[in-house]
């Protein structure tokens, strides 16, 4: 297998994923770990995990898909969810880890939307948005086929975009974001406040399937807010499609349902209005197949993207 995949890698705050991914998109040998909470143990795991897939393999590239916020031309990373990496040198690690091969850096939504329009949801869409709907919400867009990552590896960050100044506070610092309504905790933090009592977002996800009330206003909320950073960034941006996958929008019907109809009801410019949003359909893996197409797109230019 030398030189006939790539090794692609997506870090989260929950787990590290890891494979060998071929030029069509087959994985091998894929493996992953819980991610560890201090920072030595997060390098030996993610040190473990690598020689474990490789198994004496020499990988075409690297690529490398994270939680962030991510500094590409700087290799590092300073993920929300990993307390233990600020600053982190992350490429120079698993340089050290694969040394003599090229490592491409990206962060995990935009990894996420880049893997839905190669193989998934977005094949064929000029302009697309994909967004990851869970504890936060990220987002990353790809435009005319290429990710665009953004001059500082961060563009199409969604969960970030203000839809009401006067709403929550938002642990970016702003207000009223479309995290602060739209998030698994967010969702399950106002359903609570108004006397609902289940343990979880997956918990109210199924209490909106079954129609109870507090639950179904909850995901009206939150959707609302999402279409309107949808709207937002399909009219500065001109998205034709939108794919979204993450633990909440596992609720299905629940999630989508009523963020179609907002959408719908929302979006008055013709242009906007033309907007399809999407599951996503590789499931766990979007993640994993964008840190591959970043890495196999770098090799074939045979430029370094990060080293």
């Amino acid at each position: 297998m030398d030189q006939e995949a790539v090794l692609a890698v997506d870090i989260g705050g929950t787990k590290i994923s890891a494979g060998l991914v071929d030029a069509k998109g087959r994985v091998y040998r894929h493996a992953e770990v819980p991610t560890p909470a201090t920072g030595p143990l997060l390098d030996d795991a993610l040190r473990h995990l690598l020689t474990s897939v490789l198994d004496g393999a020499i990988p075409r590239a690297v690529g490398l898909a994270c939680a962030g916020p991510v500094d590409p031309p700087r290799g590092t990373v300073s993920p929300v969810n990993i307390p233990a990496w600020r600053d982190f040198p992350l490429v120079s690690l698993v340089g050290d880890i694969v040394p003599g091969v090229q490592v491409g850096l990206v962060g995990d939504a935009i990894a996420a939307a880049l893997g839905e329009h190669w193989l998934g949801a977005g094949q064929g869409a000029v302009a697309m948005l994909g967004i990851v709907v869970s504890t936060g919400i990220g987002g990353g867009l790809v435009l005319n086929g290429m990710a665009y990552p953004g001059p500082s590896g961060n563009a199409g960050h969604i969960g970030h975009v203000v839809v009401d100044p006067a709403g929550p506070p938002c642990v970016c610092g702003a207000t009223g974001c479309v995290e602060t309504y739209a998030s698994g905790p967010s969702m399950v933090r106002w359903a609570r406040e108004q006397g609902w009592t289940g343990s979880d977002a997956r918990a109210l996800a199924a209490d909106a399937a079954d129609g109870q009330v507090v639950a179904v206003a909850a995901f009206d909320r939150g959707t609302r807010a999402l279409a309107r950073g949808i709207i937002d960034t399909a009219t500065l941006c001109d998205v034709d499609r939108v794919v979204i996958g993450g633990g909440v929008a596992a609720a299905g019907p629940v999630l989508f349902e009523p963020l179609r109809q907002h959408l719908a009801q929302s979006a008055t410019l013709s242009f906007v209005r033309r907007v399809t949003v999407e599951p996503f359909a590789m499931g766990r893996h979007g993640g994993l197949l964008g840190a591959a197409r970043t890495a196999w797109l770098a090799s074939q230019a045979d430029t370094v993207v990060c080293r």
